[in-house]
């Protein structure tokens, strides 16, 4: 399967449209400045002035994270795929300063990160581990890949091709190299993108090494902090044996997804990479299998992963707490880009569907409806009281935060955002496949010809997409998903209704020509949708479902007490569009009970012999996406049943 980039597509106002433009207005620019400390009372970045003091720019000593170079990466990367789809001098000049803050920046012998080069440049890659070189090095690698196609420009791209060198000379089998691996994956997915514009292979066999060393029996972490001497992460913990950091064991031996969330779906998205570009089939099948536990034991409904604060990690299949989740930004955006991965490697509409999930509910949820406020962490039911006073869910913020001192998920969610264009089609000899649903033209080349068409859909809000075809050729073949929520559909082809072959999860459709007009819908009714009784958190309780929107409940709608709403399944559902509400939304009404406090003294903390007393009312669900963005209250995805 080969992407289909942003060059090849253009998009017209729709969702997705909407999402990018926000990103593109308000959130890069947001982040340049806080990137520069200029936001007032939030946590200041200190991104910018570090790599100013590493090119003896101004004095200051290192500050932040030890990957805080990674932050300005991201935010590169974001407005790189941006410049692909707008023009915007102003960003380009900015990238364009500091790439040559970079350059002034590098150590001769290709060497760029501030952490060690402000504090101990000798300790450089002497703590893998923990201090996250590889990391930063990855974030930079794949920015400049992505500003080198969006411009042409090679200044950045040459800064980590030297880089690169510097890494392939100290890292590898060889005798006289190290044997070491990252601490936090994220190189080996940034080497196989540098791969595909160098195609150099040493660059594919440097991602390769990178999985293939990982947990094996050297446990290299362990001998470097022999070292140092430091001693084993993590000890006598649930982490033992490096499993926090997916090294107890080779890849290829792993056999549920464990420790640190994000660098476990990172280092799964680099070995898809791999596979597909090695036709690796052990790799592939260790990624199936992976892929398997996490989408089928171990995601929640909106598609956060990462269940527990402690380690922002995995814990075990089917434990799945909603107050307590972890559900990083971060975690649901890898997940977006290993759906995208497997996609390529292999055409299955789960893929697609995942990547549906993760942009409709459990990324898009890490930042409010103006760009400018952000999530770290995605609950499924929050309390703000206890969030402010319980220590065990302090992690749980009740309202979006300006910026963070450890602040990945921002300019995360910028660069997933603006490269949705490359996502939405890929294609393979002379066969297209539509993966996501927006209002777009395309134009390609596939192998026996050119193609071009143009679709229209106001999904997620309906399941209705029209497309038309401009261009075709003899042998062009069209397949469109069919998501796994779709219990019925229709396809007319020119009117007429056409009978429909399936194929791993794509209706596929021959014998096009010009000017033929496809009507695709999708039938989306609101789904009522239950756990698996594996699930304890949420045995007796449903979650409500239209499309691939998730719906919550929220205190300005329904009061306080969310936990005191129960609902009938069987409950007849109205989905009505407010173009006004949270920036247009369809919203889910439908008949409720709320126990009553009737009766019951503050006082009296339980009491016998009395029956709940119940009050009708209507109950509002809105997008999981759009809570919290009216105010402090409570939200609830999981509701009880009566």
């Amino acid at each position: 399967m080969q992407k289909v980039t942003a060059k090849n597509v253009t998009m017209h106002p729709s969702f997705i449209r909407a999402l990018m433009d926000r990103v593109a207005d308000k959130m890069i620019p947001y982040q340049w400045e806080a990137l520069n400390d200029r936001i007032p009372d939030a946590d200041p970045s200190y991104c910018i002035r570090n790599f100013k003091a590493a090119a003896h720019l101004v004095d200051a000593p290192h500050a932040g994270c030890v990957f805080q170079d990674s932050d300005l990466a991201k935010w590169l990367e974001a407005a790189s795929y941006m410049l692909l789809w707008r023009d915007d001098p102003e960003t380009e000049k900015n990238i364009d300063e500091v790439v040559e803050i970079m350059r002034k920046a590098q150590m001769e012998d290709g060497y760029l990160d501030t952490y060690y080069q402000l504090t101990d440049i000798d300790q450089r890659f002497t703590n893998l581990r923990d201090n996250h070189e590889l990391y930063c090095a990855g974030h930079l690698l794949e920015a400049a890949v992505a500003y080198f196609d969006a411009t042409g420009k090679r200044e950045f791209l040459d800064i980590m091709l030297k880089y690169v060198d510097l890494i392939d000379a100290t890292f590898g089998s060889a005798e006289d190299k190290k044997h070491g691996y990252p601490g936090h994956e994220e190189i080996e997915l940034a080497l196989v993108k540098l791969y595909g514009i160098t195609h150099d292979p040493k660059h594919l066999n440097l991602a390769k090494y990178f999985i293939d060393e990982r947990g094996s029996q050297r446990h290299y972490f362990d001998e470097e902090a022999k070292l140092r001497g430091g001693s084993p992460a993590w000890a006598h913990s649930v982490y033992e044996r490096n499993s926090y950091y997916q090294a107890s064991e080779p890849v290829r031996s792993q056999m549920h997804a464990l420790g640190h969330a994000v660098r476990q779906v990172y280092l799964l998205t680099g070995m898809a990479e791999v596979a597909r570009e090695t036709n690796d089939e052990s790799l592939k099948l260790a990624c199936k299998r992976m892929w398997n536990n996490i989408t089928r034991k171990q995601m929640y409904i909106t598609g956060a992963v990462g269940q527990t604060a402690f380690g922002e990690a995995f814990t075990y299949d089917f434990d799945l707490p909603n107050d307590t989740v972890y559900g990083e930004t971060c975690a649901s955006i890898a997940m977006f880009f290993f759906a995208q991965s497997m996609l390529r490697l292999e055409t299955k509409g789960e893929y697609g569907d995942i990547m549906d999930t993760m942009l409709y509910n459990g990324t898009i949820s890490g930042m409010n409806l103006e760009g400018n406020r952000f999530f770290y962490v995605n609950p499924l039911e929050c309390i703000p009281e206890r969030s402010e006073k319980s220590q065990i869910i302090r992690h749980i913020k009740p309202v979006r935060q300006k910026w963070f001192g450890c602040a990945c998920c921002p300019p995360n969610l910028a660069r997933m955002i603006t490269s949705l264009p490359s996502c939405i089609f890929t294609s393979e000899g002379n066969s297209l496949y539509m993966n996501l649903y927006t209002c777009c033209d395309l134009d390609l080349k596939l192998d026996n010809g050119r193609v071009a068409l143009s679709c229209e859909t106001d999904y997620p809000q309906s399941g209705l997409i029209r497309i038309k075809i401009a261009h075709s050729f003899d042998g062009f073949a069209l397949n469109l998903r069919l998501p796994a929520w779709v219990r019925s559909y229709e396809l007319r082809v020119n009117g007429e209704q056409r009978i429909s072959t399936m194929d791993n999860g794509y209706v596929a459709l021959g014998a096009l020509k010009d000017g033929d007009e496809i009507v695709y819908e999708l039938h989306m009714p609101v789904d009522v949708v239950r756990a698996n009784p594996r699930v304890s958190q949420d045995a007796g309780l449903i979650a409500i479902r239209r499309g691939p929107m998730v719906y919550c409940l929220e205190e300005i709608d329904n009061g306080a007490n969310l936990a005191n709403i129960s609902i009938s399944p069987k409950s007849e559902f109205t989905a009505v569009y407010d173009k006004e509400k949270l920036g247009g939304i369809t919203e889910i009404s439908c008949p409720a009970k709320r126990i009553s406090l009737e009766g019951w003294d503050e006082y009296e903390l339980y009491a016998s012999n009395r029956e709940p007393i119940y009050e009708d009312f209507t109950a509002r669900f809105v997008p999981y996406y759009s809570w919290n963005n009216r105010g402090k209250g409570e939200m609830r995805v999981w509701i009880k049943t009566h």
